[in-house]
């Protein structure tokens, strides 16, 4: 069965996302910490908590990915920046086991002039503190696009963040097919060739999951505009190939299109249900 949802408010709280999801025929869902240009998050409900995972157990939502605020940045060359994304996604951390065992997704970062190796040491070592042993939560670094000096648009950079971290089997890849294919990945024509690439690279049992998005821009031009699904440079059946490929399919898939709201949400969702039962 497809896995797929979007990414949803969570002012209501955990209760009320799960709901929408059920509502627009989604089994899955992703949503930010906090907001997304940083602050404060809201404490946890305790009570919201226990009744959201009786409600997903009852409705067969059984992952959940949390996506980190964009204004962490584990590469800065500012010393009060990385202190901000530190504590952001250690305190991101801790509320994540309230719902454990899922997965919390981040931009690796962008080095700031300061080079994509100083980027890869600076990332390795915030997750380096950050990790710990007990935590069930896995950790993705999502695929990047290669806009200005992103750290992450290749596997080769994504790989040598894992090789320098001590947990490292608390981390797994948030693939995003907009950011791959702005980044130069032919998803389009050789998506085989790309998934045997990353396989030898980082290795397919580091794939957690997917974020479905057309791209606004053609196979890398480095930009990152996401469009919704068939109204892009990708095209419909190129995201088909991805949500039923025999390597992917049992990944959830998380639509980060630029919907006016959720019910746009959910024709993408039905659209896409509908092509995977008859592929």
């Amino acid at each position: 069965m497809l896995t797929i949802g979007c990414h949803l408010s969570a002012s209501g709280g955990y209760l009320a996302m799960a709901k929408e999801s059920v509502r627009i025929g989604a089994n899955t869902f992703q949503f930010f910490t906090r907001n997304p240009r940083g602050g404060t998050a809201k404490p946890v409900d305790e009570a919201d908590i226990t009744a959201f995972h009786t409600y997903c157990a009852e409705h067969g939502i059984s992952v959940i990915l949390a996506h980190a605020p964009y204004t962490l940045n584990a590469a800065a060359a500012d010393p009060r920046v990385l202190e901000f994304c530190e504590s952001t996604m250690r305190d991101d951390l801790r509320r994540m086991e309230y719902t454990p065992g899922n997965l919390y997704n981040f931009h690796p970062g962008s080095h700031v002039k300061q080079g994509t190796e100083k980027g890869i040491s600076l990332i390795s070592d915030m997750l380096n503190r950050v990790l710990t042993p007990n935590q069930t939560t896995t950790v993705l670094l999502e695929t990047m696009a290669g806009k200005g000096s992103e750290v992450g648009s290749t596997f080769e950079e994504l790989r040598a963040i894992i090789d320098r971290v001590e947990l490292s089997d608390k981390l797994g890849i948030c693939m995003d097919t907009c950011h791959v294919s702005d980044g130069g990945y032919d998803i389009i024509d050789d998506l085989d060739g790309v998934l045997e690439q990353f396989d030898a690279i980082i290795g397919l049992n580091r794939l957690r999951a997917m974020h479905i998005n057309d791209s606004m821009n053609p196979p890398g031009a480095h930009k990152d505009r996401h469009a919704c699904i068939g109204e892009g440079h990708i095209g419909r059946d190129a995201i088909i190939r991805v949500i039923t490929h025999p390597k992917l399919s049992h990944l959830p898939f998380y639509l980060e299109t630029p919907q006016k709201d959720n019910d746009g949400y959910a024709a993408e969702i039905a659209m896409l249900r509908a092509a995977a039962h008859g592929a």
